[in-house]
């Protein structure tokens, strides 16, 4: 199955993230077999998602992006609505409870009163303060 959706081409994310708020990416590494097993059910996903922009990010070929965070097992996921980290940490290879979770995020920002936080959610396991995947893509020279 060719998939539309290539999540590996930073210009095609860098692309999307100009009219998507959502940033589903995966951090990875070429020799992690977990990974390489996990990533065609991240892209079919990504697939059945079409308004939110999913990335494919090797932690060894697109250092420049991760630098700053500590990156000690895989797949290590985040989610970013906009400037908020909604979810930064490791999660079992499932793309189903990955699916779960999206839908509750997603669902939970539709019906948040509040005004959008910069700040991360309480499920950020490890992303230091002020570090933005999305606003690093959209910066990245293409």
């Amino acid at each position: 199955m060719k998939l539309a959706t290539n999540t590996e081409d930073l210009n095609s994310i860098k692309s999307q993230l100009q009219s998507k708020p959502w940033l589903v990416a995966c951090l990875c590494a070429a020799w992690c077999d977990t990974c390489t097993s996990y990533r065609r059910q991240f892209d079919e996903l990504a697939e059945q998602h079409p308004n939110l922009c999913f990335a494919w990010i090797d932690i060894e070929d697109q250092a420049h992006l991760v630098d700053e965070v500590e990156i000690e097992n895989f797949p290590t996921l985040l989610i970013q609505h906009k400037d908020t980290i909604q979810f930064f940490g490791t999660m079992l290879p499932d793309t189903k409870q990955l699916d779960r979770l999206l839908a509750a995020l997603i669902d939970a920002s539709k019906d948040s009163s509040e005004p959008p936080s910069k700040t991360s959610s309480g499920m950020n396991q490890g992303a230091p303060a002020g570090w933005s995947l999305r606003q690093l893509l959209l910066n990245c020279a293409t």
